[in-house]
């Protein structure tokens, strides 16, 4: 062992956690409270994904249901108003099929996905076409340019009759 290292013997020499280490403590009600209080403070959370930190920091399951079903209650909590910031953050540079799979992958119920997402699917083309401007800025040279600005817009999630438009019009301009 080396002089000034402390020892950590919660892990083996490998690096891994020992099977004898401890884990640790359940946190209590007042503690998990304190901690989602804290982490909504600083931004809004779907419930899957703060039932996961809950429980990632020591929760008790039955305790941080409660908590959340209380949150829910006073507003503080809702998914709705996270699928709504999601959205709004991510709309300059994103389609709404990516936004909508972000958003499920959160644990959004599908019909809250479709109220937050609604606003958007008018202007799909408009930031579609905002977005290639900002990347690209000039028609494609060759087949394998146009491709290569389809597969941008398509991985950013815009649907393809969208991306079909957005590179057409813009050789139409």
């Amino acid at each position: 062992m080396m002089a000034g290292h402390p020892v950590n013997r919660d892990h083996n020499d490998d690096g891994f956690a020992s099977d004898d280490a401890q884990a640790a403590p359940a946190l209590t009600r007042e503690e998990l409270r304190q901690r989602a209080l804290g982490w909504l403070a600083r931004r809004d959370y779907s419930r899957l994904e703060l039932q996961r930190r809950l429980m990632q920091a020591g929760g008790d399951a039955d305790a941080v249901a409660a908590l959340l079903d209380d949150f829910c209650d006073r507003g503080w909590l809702s998914d709705l108003r996270f699928a709504e910031s999601r959205t709004q953050a991510r709309q300059a540079r994103t389609g709404t099929r990516r936004i909508a799979n972000e958003l499920r992958e959160l644990g959004v119920a599908d019909d809250i996905i479709q109220q937050a997402l609604a606003p958007l699917r008018d202007d799909e083309f408009a930031r579609a076409r905002t977005l290639w401007q900002k990347k690209f800025g000039r028609l494609a040279a060759d087949a394998g340019e146009r491709a290569r600005q389809y597969r941008f817009l398509l991985s950013r999630g815009f649907p393809p009759d969208v991306v079909r438009r957005v590179v057409v019009a813009s050789e139409d301009d």
